[in-house]
């Protein structure tokens, strides 16, 4: 009996655990502290600063079945998704790891052991090839003379990339930093599947499959392209769980495995069709993983960067649907069915559910809204079209500005017999994609980046200075031994009570001393273990070795921890009124003020936002005991501790428990009991992207010099009403009346003056020959009032074309009216684009009333005779003789 695709992901962990591997939970989709990435895309990228040595874990083997998308940057397979048997926006890597552990001989042999041992996945071992780079006969001996594998089922691969180093079986984390070469396992499906081994011309078929690659970081690679041995070498792994899921279940394809075929029953189902084979039915069931997780780990829908991303995935997976007969709002159903499959992987999703399923609702509407529009403007785009061909261009913008999908585009066309410049549309999109790589941020000179092998010991928990060494400098980037003043650098101490930049919360200011030198420090900041002082020398020269004492600005760092206490106040605060789905999405912790950011799909109301300020105060007032505990993570997880959005924990975590209100795994400053926060007030709540709320607020003395300010305007309000404070709003919404009222009957009066106006200017009327023609300079009377006097003029004569303009002050305002049967012959706003272009204004309306402005007070008494001129003429030409009355 096949296993299961969660059975396979826990024996796989198993296996390792037993090999006292460290199981890891998977990391966050958003790879917070990587500049070099998208989306997390590779079981290592959580260990990266590890085999950088930029960081130090207490375990040197370690385990994960590791989320990943690959749908934007360098790894994009979003395009082949739904069509091929293997490519997906989303899946699991399983890995094993080794931090200068064990190396090629165990990692071969783990590998080996849980494919074919009976107790295992038991693979038959005949159906099993290798590659292994070309000049790696150290691995290829460990197969041939240690695993037994025949020599005609290793494959040697060599640099199939035209460059030196560049090959499938030679990896690299970037264009410097660790790499080194690979073995690669393959599974045979047998003879009946189309395809070759690796490294033959038929290698793209699907007969032999890549079923675990193990790479061998050996090597640090220079600038220069030079390769030197790295002092520790280390293994990295990676097994989509996908694949090995269809080889133990006995299928050719990762979309007929249980996990899939049970979620594309499930999309089949919400949108009630029978037939399962349908394309689009993978591309959907595969897009609702990707799209969910994203939402979970804080991505949400929007026009760049990774929102773009993710916009793109959930239109594309909408535009499927109603390729299927979808009527209405479906993709959002499925993240149910999502949980029940992905099983134990699923833990984050039940936490987020909610969130995730009013964001990909909203989404689906929002784009059901753009199809109909990119649908009316394709409609016009063909109606133009003067050959039976659409530009490419055309059908680029569509789906760039409008989220149009190019095969929607395509298939309208095709029903008019017109085609697409399909070849137009590739250049666009190239160029877009050239544009999009030559504005990215996600490359790095691993070799430039500051690493270091010290541990700074933090003591600023409890001391606010210390006695210090300083263990190393860097200036511009690079280690040097020694500065002098006004050098900028970044110093590493043995200890510091300084707080480097972490969860939120900003790092430490202060100073450097000693009888010779002073070094300001502006900025802290977290390398690896070390932490680092960043600012200048003020005075004398330093080396490294030397002696000093590391003062921290204590009057910034009180008012960070009154913020950030509260902080932690605030989100128990805000699942307490609006519900357990509020999870932080981001935060911001300074000494003026805090921000964070929460997911919630609603404008806060006033009442809302009161409430949650007045549950912090009251906490404030217990002034709750704020507790530290050290504990394991997988113990403060079950004791109900949250962590905080974008931050990276230890094994060992801080547990931070204020009284029965709040725990939250933190590695902040805190205050020792909640009142000495003070007080908490809330400055301002906003949306800052689709179901994300942000919110505001200032603590202790900020909050009450905020208060006494708010105070004194109401007071000096109260005054120019002559009233007291208890009763300015209500003298205030008194006088807002009285001027409304007085307002409505200023205006009234102006009404019944332009009425009377209107009158007179009917004695400036030309008449030719039936038809009447007014052009008339006023003085201050307003557009509307101007529009009043025009209909009011209208209402009184049989036909004609009146146009008025009138100072008012620098400025001059135009209007123009023509009767109805007259519209046929002369349109409104053709007149007053003429007549604004002649004095610096432009403006335009209806054939029957138009208005416009402009700016040449000098030039308007010509302007009006040549437009005089023009409609008298214009009259002539329709065939009547001028008379004046």
């Amino acid at each position: 009996m096949s296993k299961s695709t969660a059975e396979i992901r826990q024996m796989f962990l198993d296996f390792f655990r037993a090999k006292n591997h460290e199981i890891v939970s998977s990391s966050s989709l958003v790879p917070h502290n990587d500049p070099t990435l998208l989306f997390t895309n590779a079981g290592m990228n959580q260990f990266k600063d590890t085999f950088l040595g930029q960081e130090k874990r207490n375990y040197t083997r370690a385990t994960t079945a590791q989320r990943c998308v690959r749908a934007g940057g360098k790894h994009n397979d979003l395009d082949n998704v739904g069509y091929t048997a293997r490519h997906h926006t989303f899946f699991e890597m399983l890995g094993n790891f080794s931090f200068g552990d064990y190396f090629k001989r165990d990692a071969i042999k783990y590998a080996w052991e849980l494919l074919t041992a009976e107790g295992w996945f038991n693979l038959p071992k005949e159906r099993l090839l290798v590659t292994v780079y070309a000049t790696d006969d150290e691995a290829y001996n460990i197969w041939f003379n240690e695993i037994g594998i025949p020599a005609d089922r290793i494959i040697r691969i060599g640099d199939n990339k035209g460059a030196p180093y560049a090959s499938d079986n030679f990896w690299q984390m970037g264009d410097t930093g660790p790499c080194g070469p690979c073995t690669e396992i393959f599974y045979d499906h047998g003879e009946h599947i189309w395809g070759g081994p690796p490294g033959s011309a038929d290698e793209d078929g699907d007969r032999f499959i890549e079923i675990w690659n193990i790479v061998f970081m050996q090597f640090n690679r220079q600038q220069d392209g030079t390769l030197l041995p790295l002092p520790k070498p280390s293994v990295d792994t990676g097994m989509g769980l996908e694949r090995i899921a269809a080889v133990l279940q006995h299928v050719n394809s990762n979309y007929d495995i249980d996990l899939f075929k049970k979620l594309i029953q499930s999309v089949a189902d919400v949108i009630k069709i029978q037939d399962l084979e349908n394309k689009s039915l993978r591309v959907i069931a595969d897009h609702i993983r990707s799209c969910a997780y994203l939402i979970a780990d804080g991505v949400m829908p929007s026009n760049e960067g990774r929102g773009y991303v993710l916009r793109r995935i959930i239109r594309r997976a909408v535009r499927h649907g109603h390729m299927l007969g979808a009527k209405d709002v479906f993709f959002y159903k499925l993240v149910r069915p999502l949980i029940d499959v992905m099983e134990s992987a699923a833990t984050d999703l039940v936490r987020q559910q909610n969130i995730v399923e009013t964001t990909l609702k909203t989404e689906e509407e929002q784009f059901l809204r753009t199809l109909e529009r990119g649908l009316a403007l394709l409609d016009q785009a063909l109606e133009q079209l003067a050959t039976p061909v659409l530009d490419g261009e055309v059908a680029f913008k569509l789906y760039d500005t409008y989220g149009f999908p190019f095969d929607l585009t395509a298939d309208v066309c095709r029903e008019r017999n017109i085609t697409v410049d399909e070849a137009g549309f590739n250049k666009a999109m190239e160029m877009q994609r050239q544009r999009a790589r030559e504005s990215s941020n996600f490359s790095i000179d691993y070799n430039k980046a500051i690493k270091l092998e010290d541990v700074t010991d933090f003591i600023g928990y409890t001391d606010v200075e210390s006695e210090s060494q300083i263990v190393a400098i860097f200036k511009n980037g690079e280690a040097v031994e020694c500065i002098t003043a006004p050098d900028e650098a970044v110093i590493i101490l043995n200890k510091t009570p300084f707080y480097g930049e972490s969860g939120g919360q900003v790092g430490d200011k202060g100073e450097l001393v000693f009888d010779t030198f002073k070094f300001k420090v502006n900025d802290t900041q977290k390398y690896g273990q070390s932490i680092g002082h960043i600012g200048h020398l003020e005075k004398g020269c330093i080396k490294v070795g030397d002696s000093l004492k590391a003062v921290i600005n204590t009057d910034i760092r009180e008012k960070v921890k009154l913020n950030h206490s509260a902080t932690h106040l605030l989100q128990a605060a805000l699942q307490n009124v609006l519900g357990s789905h509020v999870h932080q999405k981001g935060s911001l912790v300074t000494p003026d003020y805090l921000r964070f950011d929460f997911s919630h799909t609603e404008a806060l109301s006033a009442e809302q936002l009161e409430e949650i300020e007045n549950l912090v105060n009251q906490q404030i007032r217990r002034n709750l005991v704020v507790d530290v505990e050290i504990m394991e993570l997988n113990k403060a997880k079950e004791r109900g501790a949250m962590a905080l959005f974008g931050e990276k924990y230890d094994d060992n975590v801080r547990v931070l428990s204020m009284g029965d209100f709040s725990t939250e795994l933190c590695g902040g400053t805190h205050v020792t009991h909640t009142g000495d926060i003070g007080l908490f007030k809330i400055l301002s709540e906003s949306g800052i992207a689709a179901g994300v709320r942000r919110i505001e607020a200032v603590t202790g003395q900020r909050a009450l010099t905020i208060i006494h300010q708010e105070l004194d305007q109401i007071t000096r309000i109260a005054q120019l009403f002559k009233t007291d404070r208890n009763s300015a709003f209500d003298k205030v919404l008194q006088n807002l009346e009285q001027t409304k009222q007085l307002e409505k009957k200023v205006q009234q009066l102006k009404e019944q003056q332009a009425v009377m106006e209107s009158a007179q200017l009917l004695h400036h009327m030309m008449d030719i020959n039936g038809v009447g023609l007014l052009v008339a300079k006023l003085n201050d009377i307003d557009a509307k009032l101007m529009r009043t006097m025009i209909d009011d003029i209208k209402n009184k004569i049989n036909s004609g074309v009146i146009i008025l303009a009138a100072i008012n002050g620098d400025k001059i305002n135009l209007a123009a009216g023509v009767t109805k049967d007259l519209i046929s012959k002369v349109k409104a706003g053709e007149v007053i684009s003429d007549l604004a272009q002649q004095i610096g204004g432009k403006g335009g309306g209806r054939p029957d009333f138009a208005q416009a402005g402009g700016v040449d007070v000098k030039g308007l008494p010509q302007a009006l005779s040549n437009i005089t001129e023009t409609m008298k003429e214009k009259l002539m030409q329709l065939g009547v003789k001028e008379d004046t009355c």
